[in-house]
C-alpha cells in the first residue's frame, strides 16, 4: 500500500517536472538550453505560492532569485513619493526579477500578485550549478537573459521618448508591454 502511493506521488512529481521543463523550453530566456541542463534548474528550484494582493518581494529587498509564473497573473509597481504605480503586469510563461542574476543590486520594482500565484524561484545558486556543470550553457542562459533586459530597456526607452515628446500620459495596459 505505501510503495503503491509512493509511486504514484514519484509519477506525479515526474509529470510536473516534465511540464515545468516544457514551460521553460518556450521561453526566451532558456532558449537553446539542453534538457539536462534544464532537468538541473528545475530540480534546484523551489516553488512559490503567493496568494493574491500579496508580494513576491518589495523595491529594495535583496535580490536572491527570479521567477517564472506558472499560474496567476502579477503585478510590477514603482513607488514615487510613498505611492505605487503598475508599470506592467504578467503572466504564466512570463518571468520577472531575473536582474537579480546579473547586478546583485536591490530590487527595482514590487511585484504584487494580482490573483493567487504560483512560480517557479530560480536561484542564484540554482543558476551557479550551470557554470559547474556547463560553462557554455551557463554563458548561454546570461546571454538570453542580457537579450531580454535589453529589450526591455528598448521599450522603456520608447516610453521615455513618448513622454518628453509630449504624449499624454497613458495608463500601463495602454502602454506597449515592458514584458517584465
Amino acid at each position: 500500500m505505501i510503495s503503491a502511493a509512493l509511486a504514484s506521488r514519484s509519477l506525479r512529481e515526474a509529470v510536473v517536472q516534465q511540464t515545468r521543463i516544457e514551460a521553460l523550453q518556450r521561453m526566451p530566456i532558456f532558449g537553446g538550453l539542453r534538457k539536462d541542463m534544464l532537468e538541473l534548474l528545475v530540480g534546484a528550484a523551489a516553488v512559490t505560492n503567493v496568494p493574491r494582493d500579496h508580494y513576491f518581494f518589495r523595491e529594495n529587498d535583496q535580490a536572491t532569485a527570479m521567477f517564472v509564473v506558472e499560474s496567476g497573473e502579477v503585478s510590477i509597481l514603482k513607488s514615487w513619493n510613498g505611492t505605487e504605480y503598475e508599470i506592467g503586469r504578467l503572466g504564466p510563461g512570463d518571468c520577472f526579477g531575473e536582474m537579480a542574476l546579473i547586478d546583485l543590486f536591490p530590487r527595482s520594482a514590487s511585484v504584487r500578485a494580482v490573483q493567487d500565484c504560483t512560480a517557479i524561484t530560480l536561484s542564484m545558486e540554482s543558476v551557479h550549478r550551470l557554470y559547474e556543470k556547463d560553462v557554455e550553457q551557463f554563458a548561454l542562459i546570461l546571454m538570453n537573459i542580457g537579450r531580454e533586459l535589453s529589450r526591455r530597456l528598448r521599450s522603456a526607452d520608447e516610453r521615455l521618448f513618448s513622454f518628453k515628446m509630449g504624449e499624454p500620459y497613458h495608463a500601463a495596459e495602454d502602454l506597449p508591454p515592458l514584458a517584465w
